[in-house]
Order: structure tokens, then sequence, then C-alpha cells
């Protein structure tokens, strides 16, 4: 699995993260599904699923998806999973921190 650098969250932001499967990808192969799923990694948090919030959007080779700022202190492990127009199933993921909102 390729791994990405997810930049650090606020509490209750919501920011788009993008995963980029074109080193993986053949010419003309294109994404035929796609899903985010989030674990904890470091922390506590009952309902990690919540982190991802909505359905993960596809554009060429690059999957959107919006995560939130769920549990201060919790590091999870975001995770996207795809299959291609050839039968492909390829994962790319990161770490996402979710921190204090500065006072």
């Amino acid at each position: 699995m390729s791994r990405i650098i997810i930049p650090s969250i606020q509490l209750g932001e919501i920011r788009t993260t993008t995963f980029d499967f074109k080193s993986q990808m053949a010419v003309g192969e294109t994404i035929s599904t796609q899903v985010c799923t989030a674990a904890v990694f470091s922390g506590n948090d009952g309902a990690p699923s919540a982190v991802v919030s909505g359905a993960a959007t596809a554009s060429g080779s690059v999957v959107s998806q919006k995560l939130l700022g769920n549990v201060e202190g919790t590091v999870y492990n975001v995770q996207c999973t795809i299959t291609t127009s050839t039968g492909q199933t390829l994962k790319m993921g990161g770490y996402l921190s979710c921190n204090p909102v500065p006072v």
C-alpha cells in the first residue's frame, strides 16, 4: 500500500484530502469504484468512521474525500481503496491527526 502525508486537522474542521493513483494505473485505465475508511491508530474514538464525511468521488486517477476533525488528540489511519477498469484493487493511506483548536 502506498502512503500519503495528510496534514493535521483541527477539531470540527472539514477538509478535502486527495489520493492520486496515477503512478499505479496504466494509460487508459480508470477508477471503477472508490471507498475511504478510517480507524483509530492511537487515542480513543468510539466511532472512527465518522471522520469520513460523505462518499468519496473520483476524477481521472484522483479520489477526493472530505475528512472531519472528530476527537481531539486522536490519530486516525485513513485508507482509500479503489478498483479499476482492469480489475486491479489498489490501496493508499495516511495518518490524520486531530488537534485542539488554538485559543
